[in-house]
């Protein structure tokens, strides 16, 4: 499970990264939340691999739980913001501009939408 929140998680992060930013405070989340969850799903993934797990005295199926509850609700808030943001690639990046270039362009549209997915 572990393993797979990494690689999910490290190709949220590469797909924003690769594009260009046109709402910061938006995107800004979706990368939070993704290089947040990614480092604390390594962090788990070091406890239970050097064996720490059995030497500090906590409920690990609680903290499991609260952890993909935690990480669920993040990064469906993640996916609603980066899907807004998605929605927006017709509107023109600047209204008072006499050439109308989009928020996104063809590409980054594709590679916003593989990210909400």
């Amino acid at each position: 499970v572990f393993l797979s929140l990494q690689l999910f998680g490290t190709l949220v992060w590469i797909l924003v990264a690769s594009t260009r930013v046109p709402l910061p405070v938006l995107q800004g989340w979706v990368m939070f939340v993704a290089v947040t969850a990614w480092f604390l799903s390594i962090v788990f993934l070091c406890v239970f691999l050097f064996g720490y797990a059995n030497r500090i005295a906590v409920n690990w199926n609680q903290t499991d739980f609260l952890f993909h509850g935690a990480t669920f609700v993040f990064y469906f808030g993640a996916f609603l913001l980066q899907a807004a943001t998605t929605s927006l690639h017709h509107l023109p990046r600047k209204f008072n501009a006499t050439t109308q270039e989009k928020i996104l362009a063809d590409h980054e549209y594709n590679l916003s939408i593989a990210a909400s997915v």
